[in-house]
């Protein structure tokens, strides 16, 4: 079955849900109910509470009902008309009100047996109109031709969620049932084995485990307090970002955190982000705001003189905290945060500078993953010239920026995926998706091409002429955020990370309170070598002490007994590559420290 064949059937399936819900539950209103990535989910205003153990008698509803469906039919209809028909449903009314308001096609699609469609006077007649059979939905459309067309045991139900209408935490709490759906049993059973890998390796757990980081009621939702080992690899992170961008010319700047909204005004962030915006008074009068963004900041650090084009490209990065009042519902663990930190950088060329500083970010975003053991794709995210309203500029601009990236990406002989619509507000991007071990795709680094900040700010060059020239302002960010990052990678590798960037990289373990002096002394000639060493010195038996390794994911831990203790050397054990026998602490520490100097995956 083919993307569009399987998304029409999901589509279809959460019809199906609908019905079932409906018939179950009398008094239960159905608000929206979409096709997934992985099935469909249906969001309900239901009479009472239920809970997960009401899934399987919810599913077997639509399995039943599923044997009776043969058709789904299409009825247009005017807007008073649907208000007619979901009288009793405000949020339908709600989203048919939304497609008047756009001049919009509104459609009705009954989904049931094929002897029962009803015809339009049969629905508008009277209000006491009741279906004989089947369904009746608010829908634009995209179904299987039929349910029965959907193999039985290619799709289940599996779990309940609480979901805001509308995503706004404003508003009443719904209950969302989401379902899976695939093409065949197989591809089901490889996605629910995935998924059971998933929620082992699930970062906000592992977070926890590893003690990498915490959330604080009396801090707030949505902003992560990092603790000593999470904050280390944050660090190494950063330093190794730099490291790569500084062998490109890149210098550091630094920006403050708060801003007076006229910053935002002139870059357009305070017309598109307001309301996402946390907007700050002065005790003057002074309106300010934390920045959610970088990129007006540095334009601000360029203004600073004129500049001859010999002097471009200009190169800024900084790594630094931004802020957006996200949505209570929508917060996740540290993927999306409301406080969370950008390892961003900006690059001031002209025009014919763009494809360089193109490839050489390119060339930098490829170094990291491949280190990372992460599989890129390459997606081209461009406007949508029916909604120009939605961008800065003009149409003859963007597809100029378009083309440029276009180019670029074919000079790479990659192959590139185009998603219209998706490009950041102020000019196309091409974003990179990272495939973890999983086989889960994630958009992780991404550069933008932006022609038309220029032009707000004014930013020039005199060029050989002794003329302005506009140039062009390019946006890199390699992690994305460092917690988003960081979320993917863990998830990536269960916790277990490389030795170059585990917070504790050996564990000393004594075997017992006899070789606790040499064991110490070990410790410590490792720590003045630079590795980071952890010595346990309880009385735990060896035993524990090792278990406790093995559950923390050290990648190695050096075992010293009375043998070991009277030769001067530890048996060393790896956590991939078990037992590596009896070294030197010398021969130790070249062992280390080459595979962390060589950032081994």
């Amino acid at each position: 079955m083919n993307e569009e064949k399987l998304s029409r059937a999901r589509h279809s399936l959460s019809h199906l849900l609908g019905a079932a819900v409906l018939e179950l539950y009398p008094g239960a209103k159905n608000a929206i109910g979409p096709a997934i990535a992985t099935g469909f989910y249906y969001d309900f205003d239901l009479p009472s509470p239920v809970s997960d153990s009401a899934l399987p008698k919810i599913e077997k509803k639509m399995r039943e009902l599923a044997k009776d469906w043969e058709i789904f039919s299409e009825m247009e209809v005017s807007a008073n008309e649907a208000l007619k028909v979901f009288e009793k449903n405000k949020y339908k009314q709600e989203l048919i009100e939304e497609l008047r308001n756009k001049r919009e096609k509104i459609t009705l699609y009954y989904s049931g047996p094929r002897d029962s469609v009803p015809s339009k006077d049969d629905l508008l007649q009277a209000k006491s109109y009741k279906l004989k059979a089947g369904f009746l939905d608010l829908c634009r459309g995209g179904h299987a031709d039929s349910i029965k067309d959907i193999l039985p045991d290619s799709w289940k139900l599996f779990r309940l969620a609480g979901a805001y209408w509308r995503g706004h935490e404003k508003n009443k709490m719904l209950t969302r049932i989401y379902g899976l759906a695939f093409s065949s049993k197989k591809e089901l059973e490889e996605h629910e084995k995935q998924m059971a890998e998933a929620e082992k390796r699930d970062h906000k757990k592992l977070g926890r485990e590893l003690d990498l980081f915490l959330f604080s009621e009396l801090v707030g939702a949505g902003l992560p307090l990092w603790t000593p080992k999470g904050t280390l690899i944050r660090d190494l992170l950063d330093d190794y970002v730099w490291e790569l961008r500084q062998a490109k010319g890149y210098r550091r700047v630094t920006i403050p955190h708060l801003t007076k909204k006229e910053l935002y005004e002139k870059s357009g962030h305070w017309q598109k982000f307001r309301n996402e915006l946390f907007i700050i008074k002065s005790r003057e009068g002074h309106t300010f705001a934390l920045k959610p963004m970088n990129c007006p900041h540095h334009i601000e650090i360029f203004r600073r003189k004129l500049w001859s084009y010999r002097e471009l490209p200009e190169r800024y990065a900084s790594t630094t905290m931004v802020y957006r009042d996200e949505q209570t519902g929508e917060l996740s663990g540290i993927t999306r945060t409301r406080s969370f930190t950008q390892d961003d950088a900006h690059v001031f060329c002209r025009m014919t500078q763009i494809e360089k500083e193109f490839g050489n970010i390119w060339d930098i975003v490829q170094t990291f993953y491949r280190t990372f053991g992460f599989e890129l794709k390459v997606r081209l995210s461009s406007h949508d010239p029916k909604q120009m309203e939605k961008y800065l500029g003009t149409e003859e601009g963007w597809r100029k920026s378009e083309s440029i990236l276009e180019n670029i990406a074919r000079q790479k002989n990659t192959k590139f995926e185009e998603a219209v619509g998706e490009a950041a507000y102020y000019g196309p991007k091409i974003d990179f998706l990272g495939i973890d071990s999983l086989r889960r795709e994630w958009q992780v680094a991404t550069i933008q091409l932006d022609i038309n900040q220029p032009e707000r700010f004014d930013l020039h060059c005199v060029n050989e002429k002794g003329e302005k020239e506009r140039i062009a302002l390019i946006h890199a960010a390699i992690m994305g955020s460092i917690e988003r990052f960081l979320s993917i990678y863990i998830e990536h590798t269960g916790g277990a990370f490389p030795l170059w960037l585990a917070p504790v990289q050996v564990a000393v373990l004594p075997v017992s309170e006899k070789q606790s002096a040499y064991a110490e002394k070990v410790s410590l000639t490792l720590k003045e070598a630079g590795i980071r060493a952890e010595l346990d010195i309880s009385n735990e038996t060896l035993g524990k002490k090792v278990r406790q390794t093995k559950l923390a994911k050290i990648p190695y831990w050096l075992v010293i007994g009375e043998k070991e203790a009277a030769a001067k050397t530890a048996a060393i054990e790896s956590r991939d590559r078990g037992s590596l026998g009896a070294k030197t602490i010398e021969e130790v520490k070249k062992l280390l420290l080459k595979e962390t100097k060589e950032r081994r995956q």
